[in-house]
């Protein structure tokens, strides 16, 4: 089975790859198996920028080709926020104080207001190819209050209005159909063979 080195000690991200991987006949390998001890400073201003970061560098100290990503949630009546600093809008990676905020923030916005959504920015790096970035975006609106228990971040608060569920009422399946990081990852895997080539 052939391996791809993603750039994340996020298991949520790394279940999101394994789910999108696995019917390629891929192994994800995340830096919990093989760089645990490696800090990558996240100083971007976009998604794109923080993915080619962790990209390059991880892939720099391995010699491997490495996919990274950066995502988050962009809420239109907060002008965008919380965009790059999704992970740690209210503090360092707390999904739940980060929940807590997006909707302290939004009391008294009506539903027709609450549209949002989560962007994924992919990186892919090597030591022979040259980095490239792939872009998926997920339309969808911010509930008054959480929903369903799986996914992670803010998936309980976010409402896909097609399937008339959170991303936290899908089984990982559903969610890798239509999430920001599969749709980045199938742009990715279509130019995969070119870029591996």
């Amino acid at each position: 089975m052939k391996q791809v080195v993603i750039a994340t000690k996020n298991k949520g991200k790394a279940k999101d790859f394994e789910a999108i991987f696995k019917p390629l006949d891929y192994e994800v390998v995340t830096m919990l198996d093989i760089a645990s001890d490696m800090e990558i400073e996240e100083t971007g201003s976009t998604f794109e920028e923080n993915a080619i970061i962790k990209a390059e560098t991880l892939s720099k100290a391995l010699g491997k080709i490495v996919i990274a990503d950066d995502s988050g949630l962009e809420v239109d009546a907060l002008g965008g926020e919380p965009g790059v600093f999704s992970a740690r809008y209210a503090g360092d990676h707390d999904d739940e104080a980060n929940i807590q905020k997006v909707l302290e923030k939004l009391i008294g916005v009506p539903d027709e207001e609450r549209t949002a959504r989560f962007v994924c920015a992919i990186a892919i790096s090597g030591p022979d190819i040259e980095t490239k970035t792939f872009r998926g975006t997920c339309e969808g609106k911010i509930l008054h209050e959480k929903r369903g228990t799986n996914g992670f971040g803010y998936d309980p608060i976010f409402y896909v209005p097609e399937l008339g569920r959170t991303m936290a009422e899908l089984t990982p399946e559903e969610k890798g159909a239509i999430s920001h990081r599969g749709n980045a990852i199938r742009k990715l895997t279509k130019e995969l063979p070119n870029i591996l080539k």
